[in-house]
């Protein structure tokens, strides 16, 4: 029985937390939430979309930089005697 009571015991303090979301910090805003409409997400995930391609190619670009040019970066640095 002491198992029974304690996941009891465990069940009310989550639903007490549960209850209080509505009334914390975050209250306010939860209830002003609303679902986007179609038109609004599709923006939102074109935005996004932009943003992880620039970032990506960024990031492919200054691989495709230090590949090349990170051998020839080590062997000036091998002949400067740094």
């Amino acid at each position: 029985m002491a198992f029974l009571d304690r996941a009891k015991r465990v069940q009310d303090q989550f639903d007490g937390r549960l209850r209080q979301v509505g009334h914390g910090r975050y209250g306010r805003i939860l209830r002003m939430a609303r679902k986007p409409e179609a038109d609004e997400y599709v923006r939102v995930l074109e935005i996004t979309a932009i943003g992880a391609v620039i970032i990506g190619s960024v990031g492919f670009m200054l691989y495709i930089f230090f590949s090349q040019a990170g051998p020839w970066l080590s062997h000036a640095a091998a002949s400067a005697g740094l």
